[in-house]
């Protein structure tokens, strides 16, 4: 069976590289054009395109689909019996569905009809979810709304973040992925349609960063799970951006029910940095002053003084 493979971030290349090393033929792959990136903002290649590279596959990274001819009959030209797309990015015209005889399959990180769209894995971090998983699905020409083929659900720790359980998944999915590619080799089709009722996963906004401490200590707790590694969270001191990465939540004490959210409660080396929420308190794990790198707060506090008393914006 020969295997066009579509996709772009380090999620991609885990399931790129269990369908290479299972022996399928990978005619072809396509990823998103390179990107500037970093302080010189050079030209960048996506983790996908960098395996392909290794590998030695025919690369395509057209900049669109939907109108270019030329790129839908390269792919003809391959004859692929299959497309598996994973975290490309763009979504496919109905034009190019219909090339490959077997179909387009997708690994969708997500209990499925839960979180459509592009960030499923931050939102079910952001909103405190216990579970998701991966659903590997039909594509169609809606938004994540093909048929279900398999999925597999997973517990989230309460500290995880969406890092980290990005990092899970794509295991999983590349996993899961490959059992489904074998049934299909095989002749196996199973497919179900999803349940009409979804919730979506919509882009993240910066806007999203800064915390608000009149939120529930959990509500700031997820956000800043949800936004490590992506952009991280911040609060301004003293006219000072501080970034929050990780955090713990500290029930409230009665001597500190009247004090101001945002106040800083205990700020001691040995002990922590411990900041009033509405209705807990945030003991702040890992922070990153301004222009600064990333620290545990017992080695960010033994170099920056914070006073008690002091308020984060």
């Amino acid at each position: 069976m020969k295997i066009l493979f579509m996709g772009t971030p380090d999620f991609s290349r885990e399931s790129l590289d269990k369908l290479y090393n299972s022996g399928y033929e990978i005619c072809g792959v396509v990823t998103t054009p390179d990107r500037p990136a970093g302080r010189g903002m050079k030209l960048v290649a996506s983790p996908v395109k960098e395996y392909a590279l290794e590998k030695g596959l025919r690369i395509f990274q057209p900049e669109k689909i939907s109108k270019n001819d030329e790129f839908k009959d390269a792919i003809r030209e391959l004859e692929p019996d299959l497309v598996v797309v994973v975290s490309y990015g763009i979504i496919l015209p109905k034009s190019f569905l219909k090339i490959p005889k077997l179909g387009c399959i997708n690994v969708h990180p997500s209990m499925l009809p839960k979180y459509r769209g592009s960030a499923p894995i931050q939102w079910a971090i952001l909103n405190g979810d216990s579970s998701t998983g991966v659903t590997i699905m039909y594509l169609d020409e809606g938004m994540d709304s093909g048929d279900i083929i398999k999925q597999k659900e997973v517990e989230i720790d309460p500290d995880e973040t969406t890092g980290e359980l990005w990092n899970r998944l794509s295991s999983i999915g590349a996993d899961l992925l490959l059992e489904c590619v074998n049934n299909i080799d095989k002749g196996i089709i199973e497919r179900r349609p999803q349940p009409e009722d979804y919730t979506l996963a919509p882009m993240l906004e910066k806007t999203m960063s800064k915390i608000d401490w009149n939120k529930s200590s959990i509500e700031i707790k997820n956000l800043i799970r949800g936004l490590n590694p992506i952009m991280g969270t911040y609060s301004l001191l003293n006219d000072k951006k501080i970034k929050i990465w990780r955090a713990q939540v500290l029930p409230l004490e009665k001597e500190y029910i009247e004090k101001k959210t945002g106040t800083v409660l205990v700020a001691d080396a040995k002990i922590g940095l411990y900041i009033k929420a509405s209705d807990g308190i945030i003991s702040v794990l890992e922070i990153q002053g301004e222009n600064a790198k990333k620290m545990s707060i017992n080695d960010f506090l033994r170099g920056n003084k914070i006073e008690i008393g002091e308020v984060f914006e």
